[in-house]
């Protein structure tokens, strides 16, 4: 303990009483009061109630030295206030949207229910799919508490235009739009409808966008206003009026952005501690550029998987963080039981590269799970045979049959077959490129394989664990390390919002404890480890924790 003069000094009063110092480790996690430590009797102590008197110097006979003081922290204090204010939520935490359907229906209307933020996994789904999704969520929870995800879709702009068109037609306020690598008309149509000014003269935009970005080149797009082209196409296609258009101009593409780092799906593997602060960076330089009326925000997403994670991105400067891999492993997450088990196996070395399936040609590649599975390296012997043949045709006899009864396990005339079936509903231009470039119809008949690997994943396909594609990023070898002899081990008790609620409180505990730390309070494992507990879950759904220390006095 420090042995410099105490800038306070501690008097029991009428309500005042110590604790053994030995009882810190609980008192660590009563988050709503402040926690003090001071020299009682020659020794440390934990001190509650009672007046603190700030003064240079004193006898000490007139108290007890105060030797560390943290104050009480409100998870809901975090991150950025604003940010849960404009979204109806009340604490700064959201489940990004993972694709298929895997951030699920029930998933969205759980974490809402909480209080905090989701995101529909619309990726990869249909529109009726999409449809009858947002239509069971706007029907229970209205507008507010949860998001529905566009993503960037160069291979199909399409259903890209489709999926906005849904979105405005069905009302919807919110989208997280991410794997954009820059901005295309569709999303900013979305972004832009009605805008106008409100009685008062301040620019009111109904729909709002929070972009996800790992590169600040796109980070720099979406934190600008829409380019003056873009905005008159869309004069000339009737979706904006000269006056709209020029408010437009005065605002961001998404004033909300979460910095993805290190993450499962769609990533460029950055390291988070590098790539946020120079996000925050670009933030405030553009702000100050700019000086928008709507202030831009920065979240942080990709390895938040325990306390120590959650805590770091706040101490960095995030207003809200993302969660994704974690949620998967989850009970409300549209997959498997197959799936959930394998994520419970992970450690963070078990996941690789491999090609994504709606940037297939453009040599995107995703982040998935590697133990238990034979995808990855599956999809990257596709990658090789796409760069190494112009067409299926030209495949070799050996390569056509290695491929035929190992990867696609059925012949290639029927893979295409079911092709065909699934774009002439979906996106029949693809079928007429495809008539006239043999080298688009090759991707197409991979990209099948792809797309059905997470098909077979999510629905549990026992006949093809081989092919399974989990998204995953090393976060899940983060979270199985922390849940290990907890409550959360068991995969049947992984619930989103027992999660959501642990990552919270913990990590509102390890910024009181790293705080204590700073000031030279010597801890010792059982302090900085922060287990799951139900009981943090209980608190933050507003009934009270109590936690015994014996020794009480």
């Amino acid at each position: 303990m420090p042995d410099s003069p105490p800038p306070a000094f501690w008097t029991p009063g009428e309500t005042g009483r110590t604790e053994p110092f030995s009882c810190l480790t609980e008192r660590l996690s009563l988050l709503s009061e402040a926690l003090c430590i001071v020299r009682h009797q020659g020794q440390p102590a934990l001190a509650s109630g009672g007046v603190l008197h700030f003064a240079p110097q004193g006898p000490e006979e007139q108290g007890c030295p105060l030797l560390a003081w943290v104050p009480a922290l409100d998870p809901e204090a975090l991150g950025a206030g604003d940010f849960c204010a404009d979204h109806g939520i009340r604490w700064p935490y959201m489940a990004g949207s993972m694709a298929n359907g895997i951030a699920s229906v029930q998933l969205v209307q759980a974490l809402a229910g909480a209080g905090m933020l989701s995101s529909f996994g619309a990726a990869g789904l249909g529109i009726r799919e999409i449809e009858a999704a947002l239509e069971t969520l706007q029907a229970t929870l209205g507008d507010h508490g949860f998001a529905s995800n566009l993503i960037y879709s160069p291979n199909e702009p399409g259903h890209e235009d489709a999926v906005v068109d849904l979105y405005l037609r069905r009302g919807l306020r919110l989208v997280e739009a991410s794997a954009y690598l820059d901005i295309t008309l569709p999303v900013l149509r979305y972004r832009l409808a009605g805008i106008h000014r409100d009685a008062h003269g301040g620019i009111v935009t109904p729909n709002r966008i929070i972009a996800k970005a790992s590169r600040p080149e796109v980070a720099h797009k979406w934190f600008s206003p829409p380019p003056a082209n873009m905005l008159a196409a869309l004069r000339e296609q009737g979706h904006l009026s000269d006056g709209q258009a020029a408010l437009a101009a005065e605002i961001p593409v998404a004033q909300d952005l979460t910095v993805e780092a290190d993450s499962g799906g769609h990533t460029d593997n950055r390291p988070a501690i590098a790539l946020l602060p120079a996000m925050i960076a670009l933030r405030d330089q553009l702000q100050d550029r700019h000086r928008y009326a709507q202030t831009l925000r920065v979240g942080a997403a990709g390895g938040i998987a325990s306390p120590q994670s959650a805590a770091a991105a706040f101490a960095m400067g995030a207003g809200w963080i993302v969660t994704g891999t974690i949620n998967q492993a989850c009970q409300e997450a549209g997959t498997s039981a197959r799936v959930r088990e394998l994520l419970a196996e992970a450690g963070p070395a078990d996941v690789m590269m491999a090609p994504a399936v709606d940037m297939f040609e453009m040599g995107i590649k995703l982040q998935v799970l590697k133990r238990g599975t034979l995808f990855a390296m599956r999809g990257n012997r596709l990658w090789q045979l796409y760069q190494q043949y112009d067409s299926l045709e030209a495949l070799p006899d050996a390569e056509r049959r290695q491929l035929e009864q190992t990867i696609l396990r059925i012949p290639l005339e029927q893979v295409w077959q079911q092709t065909c079936d699934f774009f002439r509903d979906r996106d029949p231009a693809q079928l007429a490129r495809a008539e006239s470039d043999a080298r688009h119809r090759m991707a197409l008949v991979f990209r099948w394989y792809l797309g059905q690997s997470s098909h077979w994943a999510n629905t549990g396909d026992p006949g093809r664990q081989a092919d399974y594609q989990i998204w995953a990023g090393p976060a899940i070898g983060a979270f199985n390390a922390w849940c290990r002899d907890s409550y959360l081990a068991e995969v049947g008790n992984r619930r989103v919002v027992d999660v959501a609620c642990n990552l919270l409180y913990g990590a509102a505990r390890q910024l009181r404890l790293s705080s204590l730390a700073q000031q030279g309070v010597p801890m010792n494992s059982e302090q900085w480890r922060m287990a799951p507990r139900q009981e943090f879950v209980e608190a933050l759904s507003g009934r009270r924790i109590d936690l015994q220390c014996p020794g009480t006095s």
